[in-house]
């Protein structure tokens, strides 16, 4: 197994990652930044981003993260990307007598570091009925931006209502003959300016206070059972494709039992970005942050990234003083 030692390891390379990488190096710390899928995170699945400061003209989600890569090579900062860390645990001293406060293990690699900043965000959450599982490629999908261009001229459901449904659903008007927006709420929460353009769009129609109970089909996705909660009656709708936009579960599994977290399973952490176990910080979409956006993230990592240089300082004062 490969050992490698370092002063941090920031797990996750997308927009908050990356950020905690440039100042990371920027403030002279030996660190590695690692992903179990390509750098750039979840963003490179979206279409348009209008809400970034610097850019007048809209960009993709894969263009900013692309960038945002490119930025970091140019500081020499190369990603372990395809890299998956299966496990962190508390260790000690090393048989050279060096400490190293924590342990970070995964495909054939072991890494000893005295801090580490936790940047893996969120996945999708699912509606949990009857088929999904069986049509989850099949018919169900979790990107629109990835999979939009397979529906072209043809009808399909998005579910949810907040700014990445509606955004969604928006998006695939593009392509699809018609958009319903399958929402169990009488009202969307998806800021203003989203709610306008998905009104105006003739493509898309709303059914209020309505619930998937079931997903049917042979081969491919073929209806769903739908749920009218204010009529309580149900009908079967014929549909080629469904989009679930119903929320995020933070991907906080491999510091659970390290660290506090909230209901939710989002890591608690202070305005430093630190969690409760000294030497580990949290940024961006895992974190039990107020706003959910890319500028939140970067703002997450170089914050976090500061904080980790005084944690390591003084870290090392303590020991040298020992």
């Amino acid at each position: 197994m490969q050992v490698i030692k370092t002063d941090l390891v920031i797990i996750g390379a997308g927009p908050g990652g990356l950020s905690a990488a440039l100042y990371a190096k920027r403030a002279g710390l030996d660190f590695e930044i690692v992903d179990k899928n390509m750098a750039g995170g979840q963003i490179i699945n979206t279409d348009s981003i209008e809400n970034y400061p610097g850019f007048k003209e809209n960009i993709s989600g894969y263009e900013l993260a692309r960038n945002l890569v490119e930025h970091c090579r140019k500081f020499d900062i190369s990603v372990l990307d395809y890299f998956a860390i299966d496990s962190i645990g508390k260790t000690g001293k090393t048989e050279d007598g060096k400490s190293f406060g924590f342990k970070c293990e995964g495909d054939e690699r072991l890494i000893r570091t005295n801090a580490i900043i936790i940047a893996t965000g969120a996945s999708p959450d699912r509606l949990n009925v009857e088929g999904e599982d069986e049509f989850i490629g099949r018919g169900i999908s979790f990107c629109g931006t990835c999979d939009g261009i397979l529906y072209r001229d043809k009808e399909v459901a998005v579910v949810g209502g907040g700014d990445t449904a509606i955004e969604e659903a928006i998006f695939l008007a593009k392509f699809a003959k018609k958009v319903y927006v399958v929402h169990r709420r009488n009202e969307l929460r998806a800021a203003q300016i989203l709610k306008d353009r998905a009104f105006n769009n003739k493509k898309i129609e709303f059914l209020w206070c309505c619930m998937i109970e079931k997903f049917l089909g042979k081969d491919k996705l073929e209806r769903i059972l739908l749920r009218n909660k204010n009529e309580d009656k149900t009908y079967e709708m014929e549909i080629d494709g469904v989009f679930e936009y119903i929320g995020w579960k933070p991907n906080s599994g491999l510091v659970k039992d390290l660290v506090k977290l909230d209901k939710r399973g989002s890591i608690i952490t202070n305005f430093k970005m630190e969690s409760s176990m000294p030497g580990i910080f949290a940024i961006g979409d895992v974190r039990n942050t107020p706003l959910r956006q890319v500028v939140t993230a970067v703002a997450d990592g170089a914050i976090a990234a500061v904080y980790t240089d005084r944690y390591l300082y003084s870290l090392e004062h303590e020991e040298s003083k020992g």
